[in-house]
């Protein structure tokens, strides 16, 4: 974009504001920024702009940037969930593109605002993961970079498995012991009876074993905080800070294909709003044409929210689809709004590889919706719980999938629980299912084993 068109999309945000807001959207203030492709593809690899180094984040970064020299990807924006929130424009952009992208970013923006996943999330995350980049880039210089990303490597590779809603006992209240014959200014002369259990022959028993955790955990992250006490005040700090910034992120995976629906659904009316001459409406026909278009390999979230929430206005009314918003993730969205006129509509359907092929293999419309909600359950992730930390009763940990049907990557859990034994510092184990029966892999060090149940 040329910079004699700054005050033209200076305007053109003012009027896009306005015009957000007079349809019905409540949008966090937001400052945007037009940067260069690098800077861009360097935020999205960084997810969040001032984040903490390391390998995987310039992985991610010559994956897009090289995406985006063939010509084959192109990112047109980036925002930030954040209040006042942050959005980048990409400086290739043509006019109309910003105005196109300015409208979609003021979806987003209301979306942040309104949908009730979001309202836990710290909205100064910009502020907090600087700091947390300045605590590890500290840990570097006093305990090395090499041995602080060694760590990081085994952290981030648990990342995913966190609960952003974690179960709490509450401890049961202390009681007093029951009056005693044997107490009062005399209880002295008189020997006192042992309490607790007895083994036969009169010989005091072992107190019961106290459950580590005392109900399946699902936040390793948040057990290896609390249990694992073989580290460093500064280990525990970065686990601290990884499962801090990926619970952040949470509600974006929660809500996806709603969030992109929601905002094309608006881009597509606020656009409509503008006076834009024919030559833009063409290029702006152009542009939805391409981000709202049914996927090929995958479903393509910004056409299959666009889809149901122009459906939900249809069959309820403009009042529904903000109730929608504001209420719903993506699981329940699917499960009470993919319709069977939709599924038709969108051309939905399962498919699995059999005989070396990718085959179609279903299309009733009940078993594609939960085909959907199924695969968006823990993200995508192994639904993986920490049975028990005092496994054996030597601390070993005992891990277990819930098997769904999908069995783990074998290669990928075998290093994982390598990296989870540097974690935990004792032998891990982990019951899963593999190719229908329960199996045990176990990890010692270097040493991985696994043997049939």
């Amino acid at each position: 974009m040329d910079d004699r068109d700054l005050p033209a999309l200076e305007e053109a945000i003012g009027e896009i504001w306005e015009t957000a807001r007079r349809l019905g959207l409540d949008p966090f203030p937001t400052h945007f920024e037009i940067v260069p492709a690098t800077i861009l593809y360097e935020f999205g690899a960084y997810l969040l702009p001032g984040r903490f180094s390391h390998w995987t984040h310039g992985k991610a970064y010559y994956t897009m940037k090289s995406s985006y020299d063939y010509g084959l990807s192109k990112i047109y924006e980036l925002v930030i969930n954040a209040n006042p929130s942050y959005a980048f424009l990409l400086e290739t952009n043509s006019l109309l593109q910003n105005k196109f992208v300015v409208a979609h970013v003021f979806g987003h923006t209301d979306f942040f605002k309104n949908n009730i996943w979001f309202a836990p999330t710290n909205r100064q995350m910009l502020e907090t993961v600087s700091q947390n980049a300045q605590r590890i880039r500290q840990y570097g210089i006093e305990e090395g970079d090499l041995e602080v990303e060694r760590f990081l490597d085994a952290v981030l590779s648990i990342s995913d498995h966190i609960d952003p809603y974690p179960r709490r006992e509450a401890p049961e209240p202390e009681r007093e012991p029951p009056p005693s014959a044997h107490d009062g200014p005399y209880a002295d002369l008189f020997p006192r009876e042992e309490t607790g259990e007895r083994k036969a022959g009169g010989k005091p028993g072992k107190p019961a074993r106290r459950r580590i955790p005392p109900a399946p955990e699902k936040d390793l992250l948040l057990f290896l905080l609390e249990h694992a006490d073989h580290l460093e005040d500064w280990q525990r700090d970065i686990i601290a800070i990884v499962r801090e910034e990926s619970l952040y992120f949470v509600p974006q995976m929660q809500t996806k294909i709603m969030n992109e629906g929601w905002a094309s659904f608006w881009h597509m009316r606020i656009m409509r709003e503008l006076d834009l001459t024919d030559e833009e409406f063409v290029e702006f026909g152009k542009l939805h044409s391409a981000v709202c278009t049914p996927g090929h390999t995958r479903i393509n979230p910004y056409y299959v929210g666009l889809k149901i929430f122009e459906d939900i206005e249809k069959r309820f009314g403009r009042e529904k689809i903000f109730e929608v918003r504001e209420m719903e993730n993506d699981v329940s969205f699917l499960r009470t709004y993919l319709t069977e006129e939709l599924c038709r509509d969108l051309d939905l359907f399962v498919y699995e590889l059999k005989d070396d092929a990718w085959k179609i293999t279903d299309k009733q419309w009940e078993r594609v919706r939960d085909a959907l909600c199924d695969a968006m359950t823990n993200f995508g992730h192994p639904y993986i719980v920490v049975e028990d930390g005092d496994y054996r009763g030597r601390r070993e940990l005992l891990l277990r999938h819930q098997h769904d049907g999908r069995d783990l990557d074998l290669p990928y859990a075998e290093k994982t629980m390598q990296y989870l034994y540097q974690l935990w510092g004792r032998p891990v184990h982990l019951e899963t299912q593999v190719e229908g029966r329960r199996t045990r892999i176990t990890c010692e060090g270097e040493k991985v084993t696994m043997e049939k149940l």
